[in-house]
């Protein structure tokens, strides 16, 4: 198949796609006109509300919008920027896992619950203890363990959260690098700073654990730089194939999807290459799901908006693996 727009009649972005009761679900962030400044750290993407959509053919089908599932205004801890989200069931449950930025201006997880897969989702008062950053991904494993993995630099925050300790412990100068409040990046020749994943409770409604490191590391096994283009940005994704688990993300400011394969949830993910060239737009988020025996990627591009940033519209296309369990890089034409 072409790639195909879903949604052309809104603007949304950052897919997850799950499935449900046989039908396909994506939970997008709702892009609009804020009139919000462009910033460094996100400023101009003030979104404010979620929607889902939902399609049985996903190459030709209708695509039903269903309207607000959830509103920040409804959120009694957050207050603005209802960025990337993601949906589980468990036990014939419906959790919206979200992230949103508090009154002082911090980014949390928070949790939705839902009889249906397309709402209305009704949020905890509180956020998730000890979660942090954005762009949370909620993997059910075939034992039924749920797993979220998320995190994400620059305006999402995730630098605030991690220093390359063992590197300062071992007396490596790392400069201002060494100030996880205040800076990003350590220098190009360290270990680059990766998301993090936890198990949620029995409820999913907390972490049960501490989130760990998700690490990427090189066909020698050692953790990619800092200065590599391929190192882990945002927009944490995990499938498994054929009893792998695959860890894709995006890295960022070098416009690119990227993926490693492991052996657990946990990791560490053995680099293994690019899955999608860089989009028209600064970012570049998707999801991968199987339905109906085949494989599909969805992403986002600004082509419509005429290269507005901030106003992004939904795309899919199908994705293949070589013999050997490797992705087939996706050419978005």
């Amino acid at each position: 198949m072409k790639p195909r727009y879903l949604y052309p009649k809104d603007y949304y972005a950052d897919p997850s796609a799950n499935v449900f009761n046989g039908k396909l679900y994506v939970y997008p962030s709702h892009d609009w006109e804020a009139g919000a400044a462009f910033d460094d750290d996100g400023g101009h993407f003030q979104m404010k509300d979620y929607h889902v959509i939902s399609m049985e053919d996903v190459e030709n089908g209708e695509v039903t919008d269903y309207g607000k599932i959830l509103d920040v205004a409804d959120v009694k801890w957050a207050e603005k920027q209802m960025w990337d989200n993601d949906c589980v069931e468990k036990d014939g449950k419906y959790y919206l896992i979200f992230s949103a930025k508090d009154y002082n201006g911090v980014f949390h997880l928070g949790v939705a619950v839902a009889d249906k897969p397309e709402g209305p989702f009704i949020p905890q008062d509180q956020p998730i203890r000890g979660s942090f950053s954005i762009d949370p991904s909620v993997f059910k494993d075939d034992d039924g363990q749920i797993y979220c993995y998320f995190g994400g630099l620059w305006g999402g925050q995730l630098q605030w959260y991690q220093a390359p300790e063992k590197l300062v412990k071992e007396g490596v100068d790392l400069g201002p690098a060494a100030d996880k409040k205040t800076q990003l990046f350590a220098p190009a020749d360290v270990p680059a700073l990766s998301s993090f994943v936890v198990k949620m409770s029995d409820d999913v409604l907390q972490f049960s654990e501490a989130p760990r490191s998700v690490v990427v590391v090189d066909k020698d096994g050692q953790p990619l730089k800092a200065g590599d283009p391929h190192r882990f940005f945002e927009a944490s994704w995990m499938h498994k194939y054929n009893g792998k688990y695959y860890f894709s993300y995006s890295t960022g400011d070098s416009h690119m999807l990227c993926y490693g394969i492991g052996d657990n949830p946990y990791g560490p993910f053995t680099y293994q290459g690019v899955i999608l060239d860089p989009v028209v737009g600064w970012t570049t988020h998707h999801s991968i799901v199987e339905y109906k025996g085949e494989w599909f990627l969805f992403y986002h591009d600004c082509v419509p908006s005429n290269d507005i940033t901030h106003l992004r519209s939904l795309k899919v296309q199908r994705l293949f693996y070589n013999e050997d369990g490797t992705i087939q890089k996706v050419v978005n034409d």
